[in-house]
């Protein structure tokens, strides 16, 4: 999820605006409805997470759970992801966001409206060689996201996840198989990346 540049105090079910940082669509801008439970990535944030990420991202399979305004997914894809699928339970979010794609002519980006843990748990898996969590932090969805991320076969054997909490990745109950990479703390809000690491 991420949050606009400049960002604006709107009243509930107003719009938020999101703007691509860099890639083929760099600088384009989009409105996103207003959600409960969506708090956006300020785009500092999300500077710093394609930062990290920069040597991994072209060419890779992208999954966003919780996508909210679908920033974070569009940047992805942006930056050379091949394929991405993003799953929000708002219906008008998911409409936003599929609408961004269809305007940007993106055919690799599919987008449902599904509830994440459900669709992990319920559904065949293929493997993602980047996660992205940033659920409501209200709802203590991360740790159960995380770990059917891992129990289901979600992830490719050398997969990285990014994570935000309200609590620092030190005291976060994850996967063993998850080692820390890189983490900050901006207000409230940590942020991680975690690389998978599986030998066979």
């Amino acid at each position: 999820m991420a949050r606009p540049a400049k960002p604006r105090s709107t009243a509930h079910g107003g719009q938020g605006q999101l703007r691509i940082i860099a890639g083929e669509w760099r600088s384009r801008r989009f409105a996103f409805p207003e959600a409960p439970g969506l708090r956006p990535t300020p785009d500092r944030v999300r500077e710093t997470l394609f930062n990290w990420l920069a040597p991994y991202i072209e060419g890779a399979r992208v999954l966003e759970c919780f996508a909210g305004s679908g920033a974070v997914f569009l940047e992805a894809l942006s930056r050379g992801a091949s394929a991405g699928l993003a799953l929000e339970l708002d219906t008008g979010a998911a409409r936003s966001l599929r609408g961004h794609l269809d305007t940007l002519a993106c055919t690799r980006g599919q987008v449902l409206q599904q509830d994440s843990l459900r669709y992990l748990a319920e559904q065949p898996a293929q493997p993602f060689d980047i996660a992205f969590l940033d659920p409501p932090f209200q709802l203590d969805l991360l740790q159960p996201a995380c770990l059917l991320l891992e129990s289901r076969g979600w992830l490719a054997d050398d997969a990285w996840i990014y994570t935000e909490s309200a609590s620092a990745p030190s005291s976060l109950a994850l996967p063993d198989t998850w080692q820390l990479h890189r983490e900050k703390h901006t207000g409230q809000v940590y942020y991680a990346l975690w690389r998978r690491r599986v030998t066979r």
